[in-house]
């Protein structure tokens, strides 16, 4: 090679390697996305005091991965709240966060996304609304330390939390007078530990949040199944879920938020870690923000 030719050459040659790893970093991130999701097998553990967490892996229809967090309401230190609305403008809206945000905002142990939402849209990585901080609007009635700041519907169930921190799931979609905290969901589909018929007209398999208490109202039951991501977990359909809640024994139960929205975080070490696989845009791992969460306050071990 002549030596005016090697600039050349090496400009070439640093343009070529460059577009390739350029055209190579979103499989890069993604499969390191992928690798980084819990692994599909059986696992359980406590997580806090009054707090203990099991996953799930399934083979029997499609790969399946399910998280279920059991929460003892009368374990002292075993505290709930609610995404709070906005303290200035409009309180009848939320500043939106991810549950990763909720749980470090509020210096949480426990956190899952609660309420279906508005405004929303998701074309893109980079095309979605809203972004954190955006302004959201949960669906259905919500409540934060007794400040009530969407309205109930009797379309959707509620999720209810008393003074005395007792739970209770209604499918009239108002809380009682006495609520600390509530949030709600698209149905209610167990009602006094017996199945309820969905209204959904189509019932495929999809990422689901559910929330489900015992008859004393004591024990909470908070269930999140990934979905939407092929050879490793495909979701359920509101048969197959109500088949894995009522083998907890729940006396009612209510179907959250899921989806994209689907995210179930913890604090380790100060700092949050994801239970569950969100997929948000379609990237694994990637926490969707939403209006509002259902968190949990715990002592330690």
């Amino acid at each position: 090679m002549l030596d005016y030719q090697r600039p050349l050459f090496l400009k070439r040659y640093i343009f070529t390697t460059t577009m390739g790893f350029l055209l190579l970093l979103p499989l890069i991130i993604y499969g390191w996305a992928c690798f980084s999701r819990p692994p599909q097998t059986n696992t359980e553990k406590k997580l806090f005091k009054g707090i203990t967490y099991k996953r799930k892996f399934g083979l029997n229809i499609r790969p399946t991965v399910i998280h279920i967090v059991k929460i003892d309401l009368s374990v002292p230190g075993v505290k709930v709240l609610v995404t709070p609305p906005q303290a200035i403008g409009d309180n009848n809206t939320t500043s939106a966060r991810t549950a990763s945000q909720f749980l470090q905002e509020f210096k949480l142990q426990l956190a899952v996304n609660a309420n279906y939402f508005y405004p929303f849209r998701e074309n893109t990585p980079w095309d979605y609304y809203p972004h954190s901080g955006d302004i959201a609007y949960a669906i259905g009635q919500a409540i934060s330390n007794g400040k009530h700041y969407s309205k109930a519907d009797s379309k959707w169930g509620v999720l209810c939390i008393s003074q005395q921190n007792s739970a209770q799931i209604l499918d009239s979609g108002n809380c009682p007078q006495n609520t600390l905290q509530g949030v709600a969901g698209r149905d209610v589909f167990i009602k006094d530990g017996k199945p309820l018929k969905s209204d959904s007209e189509e019932d495929k398999p999809y990422p689901r949040v559910v929330v489900a208490t015992n008859k004393q109202g004591n024990i909470l039951w908070l269930v999140t199944v990934d979905g939407k991501q092929p050879l490793y977990s495909e979701g359920v359909t509101i048969a197959e879920l109500t088949d894995i809640v009522q083998d907890l024994g729940a006396h009612a139960a209510l179907n959250l938020d899921g989806g994209g929205s689907t995210t179930l975080v913890m604090t380790k070490n100060n700092k949050p870690k994801l239970l569950n696989a969100p997929i948000h845009t379609k990237l694994p791992m990637r926490e969707r923000p939403v209006a509002n969460h259902l968190g949990f306050y715990a002592d330690g071990l």
